[in-house]
């Protein structure tokens, strides 16, 4: 009975329920997509320095985290490889030769991180071979055939992982590529101190321009065959500096780095958030930030469902009077005004999240693409400039018990108002 009052009792003035409804749907709307904005950021950022960065975990000498010299490096590699693979949650593993150098074009330098990889193994582990594109591929995605156009886009991103160069070929980033001035198989030269302390160096061609999310990842690494590397650099076989896991599942990283560890006590073993904590930190806080986004939308829309109510209990002295003359108990009274702010609140809420989950998954599948403005301050973050948003159920459930909340406590003053009205003098009310 008291909800049908409850819910009739909205509708007797409609023009204040829909402008109240309409309040509601927009606040929530505007706290929903912009949390979804913020999720999906965070979660993209993750997703792109796992796959392309990072990896699961790795594992180092124990003094190369501290100092990236080129004599701290793990032995015995294919006894390791083949002991990481036995364990039922490693997918994948890539050894890498990691360590600082010196590159050079004909126009200018800069100091680089060169990484030495097995191919097959590194595209097991991270799918940085995918962060290009084919000039056929470039046309059918612009849907051109302009030879020009191709031309230009193609000294961005284009060639290829590790092929139809057959000496020395080296996988460069975007930003790299524009800071040397150079395209596709331009040459290059790397200059490194090799394992006794000299100084020694080789000319390398460009096989394939990457682009990632990180314009400052894309700078200051580049890749070539552990082969072309490994003799100059005076290392021994079956070395590595740096040795990749991918697991069937990233939230597991803590625990199977911890059992790792026990596994290898001489080295380093480190998941992702050790290595980067502030990556880890990003989902954290995104989510302490959509709380609170929602918190103050809330909030304010608190205060103008307090005002409605208020006009509501004034509006009806005499009813709420006659009710209470008649017997109807106070905390029916009570629990009638309490749930008829909720129903309007809800009512609100079911609207705005309604219209929020539709537009939201229609921009998690297609994304905005915010290029023309972001891009390259993004980028300088790690983050991307196509956006595609994203909540989670648990999300709208927690919004959902938010807003109860909010019509519960917005609807405390006015009632208890109405209960402290004395059933004569409200009945003399006109």
């Amino acid at each position: 009975m008291i909800p049908s009052i409850s819910w009739k009792n909205i509708w007797r003035s409609k023009v204040r329920s829909l402008v109240v409804i309409s309040a509601i749907t927009l606040g929530l709307f505007g706290g929903l997509f912009c949390s979804a904005f913020f999720q999906g950021m965070a979660e993209r950022r993750v997703k792109e320095a796992l796959t392309k960065e990072l990896a699961h975990i790795q594992i180092h000498h124990p003094k190369y985290l501290e100092n990236p010299e080129i004599q701290f490096y793990i032995q015995d590699i294919p006894d390791n490889v083949e002991q990481l693979m036995s364990s039922p949650e490693v997918l994948a593993v890539s050894p890498r030769l990691k360590f600082n150098s010196m590159i050079a074009s004909s126009t200018a330098s800069s100091g680089v991180s060169v990484i030495g990889i097995n191919i097959d193994q590194e595209k097991q582990v991270f799918d940085l071979h995918a962060a290009l594109l084919t000039e056929s591929e470039i046309a059918e995605n612009y849907d051109t055939e302009d030879s020009e156009l191709i031309e230009k886009i193609s000294t961005d991103s284009v060639g290829s992982y590790f092929e139809n160069v057959s000496r020395n070929p080296i996988f460069i980033g975007e930003e790299l590529a524009h800071k040397l001035k150079i395209k596709v198989r331009s040459k290059v030269v790397l200059t490194f101190q090799n394992l006794d302390g000299s100084l020694t160096g080789s000319a390398f061609r460009v096989c394939g321009i990457y682009r990632t999310e990180n314009s400052m990842y894309e700078e200051m690494n580049v890749f070539v065959k552990r082969s072309d590397i490994e003799n100059v650099a005076g290392l021994p076989a079956n070395t590595a500096h740096e040795i990749t896991i991918l697991l069937n599942d990233y939230e597991k990283a803590d625990a199977v780095a911890e059992s790792l560890q026990l596994t290898f006590p001489n080295l380093e073993v480190s998941d992702w958030k050790e290595i980067q904590p502030d990556i880890a930190m990003i989902n954290d806080f995104m989510m302490a930030l959509m709380t609170i986004i929602m918190i103050i939308v809330l909030l304010a829309l608190g205060f103008g469902i307090v005002n409605t109510m208020m006009m509501v209990v004034l509006e009806r002295v005499k009813e709420i009077g006659m009710l209470l003359a008649i017997g109807m108990n106070k905390a029916r009274v009570f629990a009638m005004i309490i749930l008829e702010s909720v129903l309007l609140c809800l009512t609100g809420a079911a609207i705005g999240m309604g219209v929020s989950a539709a537009i939201i998954g229609l921009l998690g599948r297609h994304g905005l693409d915010m290029t023309r403005f972001v891009e390259e301050g993004f980028e300088a973050m790690g983050f991307g400039a196509v956006f595609y948003p994203t909540l989670s159920v648990e999300f709208y459930l927690f919004v959902t018990f938010l807003v109860i909340v909010t019509g519960v406590l917005s609807a405390v003053y006015p009632a208890l108002k109405a209960l402290r009205m004395n059933p004569a003098d409200a009945l003399r009310t006109e």
